[in-house]
């Protein structure tokens, strides 16, 4: 990490040299890092000069050629065919800023190369329907093997990513997987190991003033909240930073620096959901806020720990982690749910109140069933009248000119709006969803002959916009949540439907 503080990368990253600051975040030295900066310190170089020592100094990773595709007949056999071209190889040792992975696992795709938490559950749907269940496996065994290392995943395998997180989907991989590797119990006590020390992470308790990722309601019971340690810049989108924070003085520069990366380990960088005044990025105020979606999310990963150790035949955890379970969905209900909108809502700690904004946040706790069915009904008839759009569902009702607002949809919020839907038996809104998706998909793919990041889900025929780079090609979580639609659409006649969804489903304790 030094190398990130070093003068040469503040001197590379403030010259404008690359138009994506990630570009030289992720450049690898010729030589080590420190043999590279002692020579710049030497050297001095500027202007034209810079641009030559980098260029004899680094070299830059390629990025993959989704051109060479070939002729593809439609949107399944791209999908088919792409697997293989965000599929990496194991990462023997660090490369530059890329932290090694024993393991062979798959990357997003564009100026993401390199595995990243929360897509990877997304992929693996896609991964699983491709009928290559190894992968998502692999891709567990390397989140583990990064819990040992660092007590928690990353952001992404990347050095710069290390003191942040993503939303907590490791339960979700363990659920995903449990039909293929529930009978090894060496699997079981491994990935529950590892769950174990996940959530350690995010319920450890930081000395005062700042408090961690943990936050104290006013009953007195702990939630959660999205965090980073580090408050500076970060290196992959340093100009974009310190550009950002150039008015205010140092200590509200931390303050900024620590919102946007706390934002960051959210997913949602950036949306009118973590800013006081929707219009401008500097009023950020992530940890101010207890996210509705990383309390479901926690929920979800309670319980899979108390369903693991039961497994385990290790009752007292397993009664503990299930208390923890309930206890959090009768906080979820107390300080998230809005009954006059109909709708879950994050709460803003340091005012002490639900924050006004509407978000496809309010799905998640449908996702992982802390509602009653009279609030999931409430919540489709929220996503009906205020979400749906011609191509799914939009991500808020602002548009801020965030990548994460309106006008834009994303694939997992889908996915988790349409999972949910079915779980509490709203067929049709599910599928209809599902379906508006699909079409914008395939029209857009008869234009572009490829998938995208996020889409503008209200005029289809316009690209999403918003975000610090451009809208990325590949893509992961669009092709992993693109199958597993086509494959919901088969199973619309069936009466099994929600069988068919949730097969690979962990049991809940007590089945």
């Amino acid at each position: 990490m030094q190398f990130f503080h070093s003068p040469l990368f503040l001197a590379v990253q403030q010259a404008n040299i690359f138009p994506d600051s990630k570009t030289f975040a992720d450049a690898l030295p010729t030589s080590s890092w420190s043999h590279v900066c002692a020579l710049y310190d030497e050297q001095q170089p500027i202007g034209e000069a810079l641009t030559t020592f980098i260029s004899t100094h680094f070299t830059f990773a390629p990025k993959p050629e989704l051109e060479s595709l070939g002729e593809v007949a439609n949107v399944r056999e791209y999908i088919h065919t792409l697997w293989g071209k965000l599929a990496r190889p194991p990462t023997q040792e660090d490369q530059g800023s890329l932290l090694a992975l024993p393991y062979p696992y798959t990357v997003p795709g564009g100026r993401f190369n390199e595995i990243y938490y929360w897509d990877s559950y997304f992929t693996a749907l896609g991964l699983i329907d491709h009928g290559n269940v190894e992968q998502v496996a692999n891709m567990l065994d390397n989140f583990v093997e990064l819990i040992k290392q660092f007590g928690h995943v990353p952001n992404g395998n990347r050095s710069y990513y290390v003191s942040r997180s993503q939303p907590p989907i490791c339960a979700l991989m363990v659920d995903l997987l449990w039909p293929y590797y529930h009978a090894d119990k060496q699997w079981v006590s491994r990935v529950c190991n590892a769950l174990e020390r996940e959530y350690a992470f995010w319920m450890a308790k930081e000395e005062a003033p700042f408090g961690g990722r943990v936050v104290v309601m006013p009953c007195g019971a702990k939630l959660n909240r999205y965090w980073d340690n580090d408050p500076s810049p970060r290196p992959e989108s340093y100009k974009e930073d310190v550009l950002e924070a150039q008015h205010l003085s140092i200590s509200e520069q931390h303050s900024l620096y620590r919102h946007l990366r706390a934002a960051c380990e959210s997913g949602w960088d950036f949306s009118s959901r973590w800013l006081a005044n929707p219009a401008k990025l500097d009023t950020i105020r992530t940890c101010d806020i207890v996210p509705v979606d990383l309390n479901a999310l926690m929920y979800q990963l309670e319980t899979t720990l108390a369903t693991c150790f039961a497994h385990l035949n290790n009752d007292t955890k397993s009664l503990h982690f299930s208390a923890l379970a309930k206890g959090r969905k009768r906080l979820i209900n107390k300080y998230f749910w809005n009954r006059e909108c109909g709708q879950y809502v994050d709460w803003i700690h340091s005012d002490a109140k639900q924050s006004s904004v509407h978000s496809l946040a309010t799905v998640v706790p449908m996702f992982v069933g802390v509602c009653n069915d009279a609030q999931a009904l409430l919540i489709s008839q929220a996503l009906e009248s205020k979400f749906l759009h011609q191509g799914g569902l939009v991500t808020t009702a602002i548009d801020s000119g965030q990548q994460w607002d309106t006008p834009n949809g994303w694939a997992p919020l889908q996915w988790f709006a349409v999972a949910g839907l079915l779980k509490y038996d709203h067929v049709d809104l599910a599928f209809d969803i599902a379906g508006r998706w699909l079409d914008m998909i395939e029209q857009s793919f008869a234009k572009s002959g490829c998938l995208l990041e996020k889409y503008n889900v209200c005029e289809p025929d316009a690209l999403a916009g918003g975000g610090e780079y451009t809208v990325q090609q590949g893509f992961g979580w669009t092709n992993g949540v693109t199958s597993r639609f086509y494959e919901l659409f088969k199973m619309k006649n069936s009466p099994d439907v929600l069988e068919g969804l949730f097969q690979n489903a962990m049991p809940a304790l007590g089945e």
